[in-house]
């Protein structure tokens, strides 16, 4: 079965023709934590779109020769994706770019639309050929199909808007217009900046505004549309406060980078209130206290504060390796855990160790960095996760694909301990989570099933892994 995606936007307009390119490469290179698979930007030079796209890291698609053929230009579109199994081809690669009667244009995407395999069929059904098996696809040809009688292109992405379900957060780029949207229950994030020679930039996260010396402005708003041009920008909220907002909760708990602030709050700081919370709920007599590098780390501080117990490193995590929580296929995930952490024995040997993670899913992760920490002489490992059990699966765009993989739908938490090698094992209590949200509302279906939206009737991941082997 194949693994949704969680992908990074990012698009930039400067006020005259610059190096977009250069500054879209490192706003990418700020969001690789969101996707390792793939990458691309696309470059707007006064109405003309060039464009490099390939599977990879940022730094090895976009080397200095590849840049220097991007050119100098107002506009630009990045992205960069996770892959689904069997669908991490080249014709994947964001962004998409789209020819038709009324122009050009590019378009990037973060999310997963709950309703895909029904507008795809009906599409098919209406004559549409589709290249890729991504949703994007999907949303750029209801986009142009409505952009044929619309007067605008925003208006045409409004109009889409009607049709669209599910978790989209979208960055647009046409002759003359930079568009970045966010569906209208917020389920991903998306803010925009502004440097001090004027250049606008949208992205994910703040963490990249920041990243290429912009300042944060604000987020977008859940429904919002807005639009970046020479004559400024311009706000649609046509589609705003029609829908309660649910920020997707696995943001704050794996996702977003620490450093980064999300509908106004902290990520970091929700992450060490997460480990307070633990250490309250879960307590445990221990020597040290340990995060699995890198999203649990800020946990592990927040449970060492709360407990009084010592914070140390247990692990060093080899860099140049992606998570594992998104990699296509079992096999390659077992092979990504071997290498990509080391146990630094001296800080764990003979010792009581308080082992702090985001999650556990499959379980066959956690059972591994549980048995590296028993083979570096640990003498008991207590395990604690900054999240409640994965109970249902997501179609919003996060890897949580069925029942049948949820290690917490066959066993019981004693079990899971047993299954996993750990002496002990507590979860985040999931009646915490509003308190540590603050005033953001959420979505935490996985969690407890309760979907803001209908449920699909179609949960097709890759209906075309068979010809993506040719």
């Amino acid at each position: 079965m194949s693994i949704h995606e969680e992908c990074g936007v990012f698009g930039v307009l400067a006020p005259e023709a610059a190096d977009v390119a250069g500054i879209c490469y490192y706003g990418l290179y700020a969001l690789q934590h969101r996707g390792q698979e793939s990458c691309g930007i696309v470059v707007n030079d006064r109405g003309v779109f060039v464009s490099h796209k390939d599977l990879g890291l940022v730094s090895d698609v976009f080397s200095s020769e590849n840049l220097s053929r991007l050119p100098n230009g107002t506009m630009a579109v990045g992205h960069v994706r996770y892959g689904t199994t069997g669908g991490n081809s080249r014709k994947n690669c964001q962004p998409i770019e789209v020819n038709h009667q009324k122009g050009v244009m590019a378009i990037a995407h973060n999310g997963n639309l709950s309703n895909a395999a029904e507008l795809r069929d009906r599409l098919e059904l209406s004559g549409a050929i589709f290249h890729t098996t991504s949703d994007t696809e999907t949303i750029a040809y209801i986009v142009t199909k409505e952009r044929l009688t619309a007067p605008s292109i925003e208006e045409a992405l409004s109009r889409a808007m009607n049709t669209l379900e599910g978790a989209y957060s979208l960055v647009l780029m046409s002759p003359q217009k930079l568009i970045c949207a966010r569906d209208p229950y917020g389920f991903r994030p998306l803010c925009f900046g502004k440097t001090a020679d004027g250049v606008y930039v949208v992205a994910s996260e703040s963490c990249a505004i920041k990243a290429v010396g912009a300042e944060v402005i604000r987020d977008v708003e859940p429904g919002e549309i807005l639009v970046f041009s020479k004559n400024g920008i311009a706000s649609r909220k046509e589609h705003c406060n029609k829908k309660p907002k649910r920020l997707c909760i696995f943001e704050y708990i794996y996702f977003a980078r620490p450093d980064s602030v999300i509908d106004g709050l902290s990520v970091h700081t929700f992450r060490t209130n997460a480990g307070r919370v633990l250490a309250r709920a879960h307590p445990v007599d221990a020597d040290i206290v340990i995060g699995v590098p890198d999203s649990g780390i800020d946990a592990a501080l927040g449970f060492a504060e709360q407990s009084g117990f010592p914070y140390g490193i247990g692990f060093i995590k080899n860099k140049y390796i992606g998570r594992t929580f998104i990699s296509p296929g079992q096999e390659a995930r077992l092979d990504k855990v071997k290498i990509k952490l080391s146990v630094i024995e001296t800080s764990v040997k003979g010792k009581r160790v308080v082992l702090i993670d985001d999650s556990i899913v499959r379980g066959t992760t956690s059972g591994r960095i549980v048995k590296l920490l028993r083979d570096a002489g640990a003498k008991e490992v207590h395990m604690r996760i900054s999240s409640p059990p994965f109970l249902c699966p997501c179609y919003y765009g996060t890897d949580i694909d069925s029942k049948e993989h949820l290690i917490a739908c066959k066993y019981s938490i004693p079990e899971i301990s047993k299954h996993i090698g750990a002496d002990s094992l507590g979860f985040l209590p999931a009646e915490e989570l509003p308190n540590l949200c603050g005033n953001n509302n959420f979505c935490s279906a996985c969690f407890g099933g309760e979907y803001p939206t209908a449920i699909p009737k179609d949960t097709r991941k890759n209906r075309f892994e068979t010809y993506l082997q040719y």
